[in-house]
């Protein structure tokens, strides 16, 4: 099970002067995303500002722009521990430089696009073992719940489903999670599609 959280753009701005310094990461870590917006099928943008300086510290964290509160906090906390290589400033290197960086949150970016068909035809049998040995409150993270958020989330075009209704046909799913689990469990040779509400086996 995978998710990503990618720094697609980096965009360096001097204030000081035309002369760029060619940052250099030291320490990046990713922002968190949080398995509570993983289940409610929150993902989006932010793009983010930051000042970086000579000394490799980063101050004046700034959202410019979030699809979601929580994506944004995720971004700030992040950034401000990230540290750059410092560098010497001489000649025409800038003391600091203003950054914009564009992050995007989101479930796995490769699936296959046929992978509709996969989920459709997946057997409980193949899918049972996992949830026996999960307790029950972590069964809601269960790989096929996760790939079909993943699924609605990047292979359905907002044309045909808006975000107003995804969110709601996970919302929908998430509450009944225990009983697909439980009709999973008592037909093993169903399909794992069969028992998912209605409107989301019409996507598939």
């Amino acid at each position: 099970m995978r998710w990503v959280v990618c720094v697609v753009l980096l965009l360096v701005l001097s204030v000081e002067s035309r002369a760029d310094v060619f940052l250099i990461p030291e320490y990046n870590p990713r922002p968190v995303y949080s398995l509570e917006l993983q289940r409610t099928g929150i993902i989006g943008d932010v793009r983010v500002g930051f000042t970086v300086h000579a000394d490799g510290s980063v101050s004046k964290v700034s959202i410019l722009q979030s699809d979601h509160p929580d994506l944004a906090e995720a971004t700030r906390v992040a950034i401000s521990q990230w540290r750059f290589k410092p560098w010497t400033v001489e000649g025409d290197k800038p003391s600091e430089q203003d950054v914009i960086a564009p992050m995007k949150f989101g479930f796995d970016v490769y699936l296959s696009i046929d992978f509709n068909q996969r989920l459709k035809e997946l057997k409980c049998r193949d899918i049972n073992e996992a949830f026996v040995r999960l307790p029950e409150h972590k069964r809601i993270d269960a790989a096929p719940f996760h790939y079909t958020r993943a699924y609605l989330s990047n292979a359905c075009s907002k044309a045909t489903l808006s975000d107003e209704r995804r969110l709601a046909l996970i919302a929908k799913m998430n509450r009944m999670v225990p009983t697909i689990v439980r009709q999973c469990l008592s037909s093993p040779g169903s399909r794992y599609s069969r028992f998912l509400p209605k409107d989301i086996r019409e996507l598939l």
